[in-house]
């Protein structure tokens, strides 16, 4: 089981994602356990406010780091911050963090932690939350998003769905994009004709082996095509290569 704690000020953003999909069956299941802590809860101040002029001036307010440790000594039951930190896994949502990937959604999935998000507002969080708080920085991608809820959710999808059985067919999720520096396969059902553009006949042949390499070849040149620094770290394994190769020899 996963045990979730969210850090945010907009505990609400998370409720309806949790009542459906994946995230609905492992809760369901006892798969994951996830817990919305809004952050105005852990603030001394008596208006409940988490953000303040930042110093050095400049525009904007910037997030105190009371609430975000008082929430973390809080789920850990300490105020020890070593044992905060060997306790959880406190994931920080920024634009300068660790891209995430799906190598990221398996090590996060496979910890023996709670993971706490963090989820940050208005121009940033005060420093001092990542340098002695976090023990990891995430981004999701080269863009600008409102605050860290949306992250957070694109975070925990990824790695809910890896916890055996929540996915209903867990083979599939060993195949999917990624998990071997690959694109996916292109997929396709009935009808078999649709408006003249057809299925691929190799796929109505019932021959497995052929249908396998079908696939394993269209993985390739999808990812060569569409993702070439994924295609690169295909490559970088010798076997990869050699694969690669010889689909190219076939066609010359």
């Amino acid at each position: 089981m996963i045990e979730i704690h969210i850090g945010t000020i907009f505990p609400e953003f998370f409720e309806s994602p949790l009542k459906i999909g994946n995230l609905k069956r492992a809760i369901e299941k006892g798969l994951l356990n996830v817990f919305l802590h809004n952050l105005r809860d852990y603030t001394s101040d008596p208006h409940r406010k988490v953000d303040d002029r930042p110093y050095g001036g400049g525009p904007g307010m910037v997030m105190s780091p009371e609430p975000f440790f008082k929430l973390a000594f809080n789920i850990a039951n300490t105020e020890s911050l070593e044992k905060v930190r060997n306790k959880l896994e406190i994931v920080l949502f920024t634009p300068r963090g660790e891209l995430f990937t799906q190598k990221t959604a398996v090590e996060l999935a496979q910890l023996n932690k709670k993971l706490l998000f963090l989820c940050g507002r208005y121009e940033g969080i005060d420093e001092r939350v990542a340098e002695y708080l976090a023990t990891r920085e995430l981004s999701i991608g080269d863009f600008v998003l409102s605050g860290g809820e949306p992250a957070a959710l694109v975070v925990m999808d990824a790695v809910v769905r890896l916890i055996p059985g929540v996915v209903g067919d867990q083979e599939s999720v060993k195949d999917e994009s990624f998990e071997k520096h690959l694109l996916e396969y292109p997929q396709y059902t009935r009808p078999e004709d649709f408006l003249g553009f057809k299925v691929p006949r190799v796929l109505l042949s019932g021959n497995h082996r052929l249908i396998k390499v079908w696939r394993l070849e269209k993985q390739i040149k999808d990812t060569y095509r569409r993702r070439p620094d994924l295609f690169e770290k295909f490559l970088s394994d010798p076997e990869n290569k050699k694969l690669v190769e010889k689909f190219f020899r076939k066609k010359t």
